[in-house]
């Protein structure tokens, strides 16, 4: 990929987001309400000093009326994204791209989804009509084939690959009791998880991850206006996106083993950047962990891990909150659950706390300056994947 980016260029000098759960007393006008507000309250500014929106939502809502129902914008462009499980990290991407531009000073991106009440769990649309070859299974069963197709190349027993697998759901759960806007506010024994209701293959109920409603929410500037609104921003240094060609399901070269739109996005988010080690530039990561296995194989898309090593990097608690790499210090998707249209942007709401010094007792400490969010949304070889890296700092 060639994207030049916009290293440097915009800023996000406000954030708000809701707890994610199940808020049966709580409207969607009322999660964007909340998220929104505790956003320009954070930046110092008010809702009429925004130039631009851009909502992403899946289920909740259709067209910019979404949102300017409930904040009451008087005449100012809304934009409604949707692009699968990266849909509030599409808007996020929208926004500073807009304010790179130089179109708008001030532009919001939000996001939203409220799927407690509608009783369904993924991504909240129907089944798109298509040409009959896709496989009519469910997302857990799609992501259970991840385990087994590690566990045959690499050569790892898949009772080790199941202990794995709960290590990282134990490890995100033990994160999330840390963190006071989670779902699940509580550590689960790893024996609790490894033992748990088989729901596809090999995952069980705590290898997946929940269903929730939340809002989140930024407010992006030009880089060199940044200080005039907060003394700690945070700049943009990469935004990457890309959607595969859907191949893999038909190609029988593809072995489960891999996302090649997240190895694609992360070496075009990565080159944007300039960053060529990972692990060792990051001070942390928040990646889509919808399925355990998921996790397990985005640390060596992402570049966190050698290929066929990740396993091991995980048993040894190198993506610990004391680890090497801290991933999903906030609890991940497997302690918020997923409304789809706030995941992206909850994900850079721990980005926000972490590089700020703010997020209390899960706070990371090594020192660096650097933190990457993650999307996909799809199923195994056939999805559409998101990279963010922002930084405290100006210059990498």
């Amino acid at each position: 990929m060639g994207s030049k980016g916009i290293c440097d260029r915009v800023a996000i000098v406000g954030m708000g987001c809701t707890p994610f759960g199940e808020h049966w007393d709580k409207s969607v006008d009322d999660l964007l309400v909340d998220a929104a507000n505790e956003a320009v309250k954070s930046a110092g500014i008010k809702m009429e000093d925004i130039d631009a929106f851009w909502l992403g939502t899946m289920g909740s809502g259709i067209s910019g009326l979404t949102l300017s129902r409930p904040l009451k914008i008087d005449y100012k462009p809304v934009s409604r994204n949707e692009n699968m499980c990266a849909t509030g990290s599409e808007s996020f991407r929208n926004a500073c791209y807009a304010v790179a531009s130089g179109a708008y000073d001030i532009a919001m991106a939000i996001g939203v989804e409220k799927l407690k009440d509608s009783g369904f769990s993924g991504l909240v649309t129907g089944e798109v009509p298509n040409d009959g070859t896709a496989a009519a299974v469910t997302a857990p069963a799609s992501f259970s084939l991840l385990a087994p197709a590690y566990a045959h190349k690499y050569g790892v027993e898949m009772g080790e690959l199941k202990d794995v697998m709960s290590r990282i759901a134990w490890k995100n759960h033990k994160n999330g009791a840390l963190n006071p806007r989670a779902q699940f506010k509580k550590e689960v024994p790893i024996e609790t998880i490894k033992n748990s209701p088989l729901i596809a293959g090999p995952l069980g109920i705590f290898d997946c991850s929940g269903v929730s409603d939340g809002s989140a929410a930024a407010i992006v500037v030009r880089a060199e206006d940044a200080h005039k609104y907060t003394d700690k921003p945070l700049y943009v240094k990469a935004l990457s996106f890309v959607a595969g060609p859907s191949r893999g399901p038909l190609d029988p070269d593809y072995d489960y083993t891999t996302f090649e739109e997240c190895v694609a996005v992360a070496e075009d988010a990565y080159q944007q950047c300039g960053i060529t080690n990972p692990r060792e530039q990051l001070a942390m990561a928040e990646v889509h962990d919808c399925f355990t296995p998921t996790e397990l194989v985005l640390m060596e898309d992402l570049g966190f891990s050698e290929r066929g090593e990740a396993w091991k990097d995980v048993q040894d608690g190198k993506f610990d909150l004391n680890g090497d790499l801290p991933v999903n210090p906030d609890g991940g998707l497997k302690s918020f659950g997923h409304p789809i249209g706030a995941s992206g942007l909850r994900m850079l709401y721990e980005a926000w706390l972490q590089l700020r010094g703010e997020a209390g007792p899960r706070q990371i400490t090594n020192g660096k300056k650097l933190a990457l969010t993650h999307n996909l949304g799809g199923s195994p070889g056939n999805c559409v994947s998101f990279i963010s890296i922002v930084g405290s700092e100006l210059g990498v």
